[in-house]
């Protein structure tokens, strides 16, 4: 099955089957793995991977009870999601890619990246943090028990989202069913995907990291000064840019932006790489 410029594949690892869309873009470009939120899917990532898929290429993955993978795993702790992370990148090929996740996908990213250093050859936080969310089970299972479910058609959703490119992104979400547009997901296994972020938070994991990090920031996000001060405080070398007028979803709403930033991230791990080589 192909979509617009990309290719699905899927990665099995134990009882769970990952549903990746794969742009083909040029070989020698280091690869990127795009990684969405809780609550989102693949399909978030199209406008900034096609974007970067003609000098690379490009994966984005519904990660475990999302989208077209599968919906009600066994597991959904930390180490199941970062688990599926290590598997797509192995199983596709993907060799030291720029990681990249926004929110959950996020957390999800910075956990695999000190997990497996070396692994990856850069990693982008869009909105996401390492520290402890206390009330992130309760928020969530609000938030997403407030849906009005069904919605009758596309176009409500659409609206009841925000419209625009953000509200067409979370719509895309949906599955038709005779009865109305529901969600591709189980409230519960959200809940329970979260659930980890209140236990404890991943200060050591942030610390310990020594690949190039950008970290992306909306204006109107929902991280807390405190804590982005904290990260820069421990990773002074850390590049933090804030987008005016952004929200938490930065991917949807400043797609260009976020492009440009991500393409400089790589011109300069490319030229490091070029000029290393001429040295030898």
């Amino acid at each position: 099955m192909t979509g617009r410029g990309w290719e699905t594949r899927t990665v099995v690892r134990g009882d769970v089957e990952l549903h990746c869309r794969d742009w083909a873009g040029a070989a020698d470009g280091r690869p990127v793995l795009l990684l969405h939120g809780l609550a989102g899917h693949a399909g978030e990532w199209d406008a900034l991977a096609a974007a970067l898929a003609p000098g690379r290429r490009v994966v984005a993955f519904d990660q475990r009870g999302h989208g077209r993978s599968t919906r009600r795993p066994e597991h959904v702790d930390r180490a199941a999601y970062v688990a599926d992370v290590l598997a797509v990148a192995d199983r596709l090929g993907l060799e030291r890619p720029l990681l990249l996740g926004q929110s959950l996908g996020g957390h999800t990213a910075l956990l695999a990246a000190a997990a497996h250093p070396g692994r990856f050859g850069a990693l982008v936080l869009v909105e996401a943090a390492a520290g402890r969310s206390e009330d992130a089970p309760a928020r969530i299972g609000g938030l997403l028990g407030g849906w009005p479910l069904p919605f009758p058609d596309r176009a409500a959703a659409v609206a009841f989202f925000g419209g625009g490119p953000g509200g067409e992104a979370w719509a895309d979400g949906l599955e038709p069913r005779p009865d109305g547009w529901w969600p591709r997901f189980d409230t519960d296994v959200m809940v329970a995907s979260i659930a980890p972020l209140a236990a404890r938070d991943h200060w050591a994991d942030w610390a310990a990291l020594t690949c190039p990090t950008l970290l992306v920031l909306g204006q109107h996000g929902i991280l807390p000064p405190a804590e982005t001060d904290r990260m820069l405080a421990l990773r002074p070398e850390v590049r933090a840019v804030g987008l005016l007028g952004a929200g938490h979803d930065v991917h949807l709403e400043r797609p260009g932006e976020l492009h440009r930033l991500v393409s400089e991230l790589l011109e300069e791990l490319e030229g490091v790489e070029g000029s290393e080589g001429s040295d030898g």
